[in-house]
């Protein structure tokens, strides 16, 4: 993977998983399945990248729980929604982040909006008329900067203004307790909405923006 390159795998849960609901005694049962199920391909995709066997691989967490790899230099960070999964990563850029969501997905928005989202997030959303995509931008765009800063939801959502744009699927936002990161939105197959954050380092030429590669399972 070369310098300044973040990679995403997205694929569908079904795809990870062999076994359904109704094979299990209880949700409970299920969700461990999954749990499992998902951090095994995690570490399947990774040895992969590195061109190592599982085995290699060693982890450890950040002090708010956030994993990484002690073992190599590959940085990681990976998600699910209901249906979907998602892993980025990268070999220069560090601080990483994604979230991924249904476009379809049931969602209380105005109360979650109320709720999680900052003053002018909001406003902009009601100029929207409450645009089912751009509460899902704001929402995974929160999600990824959080995540990508290792704090998650120690920080209060409301109080991160990601400045998303109506129409820009791209940005960046700052908060004085993480700093600043930069962001992309991607929609993809009219389905889903996925969000990849970043810090973003300056250098003598402005913030570099890496290139994301998007590869579909």
């Amino acid at each position: 993977m070369a310098a300044r390159i973040i990679q995403i795998h997205v694929q569908a849960l079904t795809q990870l998983l062999e076994k359904h609901k109704t094979d299990f005694a209880d949700i409970r049962s299920f969700n461990h399945y999954k749990k499992q199920q998902i951090k095994d391909h995690r570490n399947q995709l990774l040895a992969k990248e590195l061109g190592c066997s599982i085995a290699d691989l060693f982890f450890e967490k950040h002090d708010h729980g956030k994993p990484f790899l002690s073992s190599h230099t590959l940085h990681f960070n990976h998600t699910h929604s209901q249906q979907y999964y998602a892993l980025a990563m990268s070999e220069r850029v560090k601080d990483i982040g994604i979230d991924v969501e249904e476009l379809d997905r049931k969602v209380r928005f105005d109360a979650l909006a109320k709720h999680a989202f900052h003053a002018e997030e909001y406003d902009v959303w009601m100029q929207q008329d409450q645009d089912t995509e751009y509460w899902f931008r704001v929402w995974t765009t929160k999600e990824a900067v959080l995540k990508a800063s290792g704090l998650g939801i120690r920080l209060d959502l409301n109080s991160l203004n990601t400045q998303v744009h109506p129409s820009n699927h791209g940005g960046m936002c700052s908060h004085p307790l993480i700093g600043t990161f930069a962001y992309q939105n991607f929609i993809l197959n009219q389905k889903i909405v996925l969000t990849l954050a970043w810090r973003a380092e300056q250098s003598c030429r402005g913030f570099q923006f890496p290139q994301i590669q998007i590869i579909q399972h």
